[in-house]
């Protein structure tokens, strides 16, 4: 798949019409559809259907046309920010982030960096903990915040401290009412874990803190994302363990509850490349290092 058969499907969609879309694109219409009908065989499904005299997007059409809108605005500001990095306007960082610190940490600490200097252009990519460390190794991105204790030899990292755990139940479950959760309360529904893959994950050590207490979920179902799983509970499915943080995301139909027991809590650790020597990590270290927990784990920046 190019990129010149995204664009021509999109000018295609835009116009609905092979004809109008190839004098848009100053060419041919004969090339625009063969084009078009090989991106078709590329992908296996029809983008376009006939309605009468003209066509119009079928169902996978549709989505392909948003997703492929998303794509290209991201590619567009890629672009930009190359371009001002290649003119010495602005240097990159990137940062990979899980987005459960979407709901307490990440807001603040961006803030933050981006204040520390405006000629470096930051770099967002939501991913888990094992993406991040291949990330950094590979240099896309320059630092990670994370909650998986995974090890390397080129990666070194800062716990920034342990944020509690709790539990998302349906707010029509019986569990809802309750001060506090035990390990049994939690073992007697399923269990909605998340990410499914890749491995290891903070499913993992979510399972791991129920292993070190002898215990082990009989009803589990796993989803790839955070959303995914407060949906799901929300829906009735079941239960989620979830960063005391992620109440931030409100839901009329959950409960979050708080875990009784000792043990059920996730670090917030940050990683980056030992051999980064730059000064605008140095920087970003310092401020790391100035975090410090706030009650209700919300971070308070110095």
């Amino acid at each position: 798949m190019e990129l010149r058969q995204i664009r021509y499907f999109q000018r295609v969609a835009a116009e609905l019409s092979f004809t109008r879309a190839a004098k848009a694109l100053h060419m041919a219409q004969p090339p625009l559809s063969r084009q078009i009908k090989m991106l078709e065989e590329e992908i296996g499904v029809s983008l376009f259907e006939r309605a009468g005299r003209g066509i119009r997007l079928t169902d996978a059409g549709r989505y392909f046309l948003d997703q492929t809108d998303l794509m290209m605005r991201k590619l567009s500001e890629t672009v930009q920010a190359t371009q001002r990095i290649g003119r010495q306007e602005k240097r990159r960082f990137g940062v990979g982030f899980v987005p459960s610190v979407l709901y307490g940490y990440m807001p603040a600490f961006i803030r933050r960096l981006r204040m520390l200097d405006p000629n470096v252009e930051i770099s967002l990519a939501e991913m888990i903990t094992l993406q991040q460390f291949e990330a950094l190794k590979t240099g896309r991105i320059d630092i990670g915040i994370g909650r998986i204790l995974l090890t390397d030899p080129e990666i070194e990292r800062l716990v920034l401290w342990d944020e509690r755990l709790i539990a998302a139940v349906p707010r029509e479950s019986g569990l809802a009412s309750r001060s506090s959760l035990t390990v049994e309360h939690i073992l007697s529904e399923t269990l909605i874990l998340y990410p499914a893959r890749p491995r290891p994950s903070y499913a993992d050590h979510v399972l791991d803190i129920f292993q070190r207490k002898g215990a082990a979920p009989e009803r589990v179902k796993e989803v790839n994302e955070l959303q995914t799983a407060v949906g799901l509970v929300a829906a009735g499915v079941g239960i989620a363990i979830v960063p005391e943080s992620v109440q931030g995301l409100f839901r009329d139909e959950v409960v979050y509850v708080p875990i009784g027991e000792p043990g059920f809590s996730s670090p917030i650790m940050l990683s980056w490349r030992k051999n980064d020597q730059s000064e605008f990590l140095r920087a970003t270290l310092a401020l790391a290092h100035g975090v410090r927990p706030h009650p209700g784990s919300d971070p308070v920046m110095p």
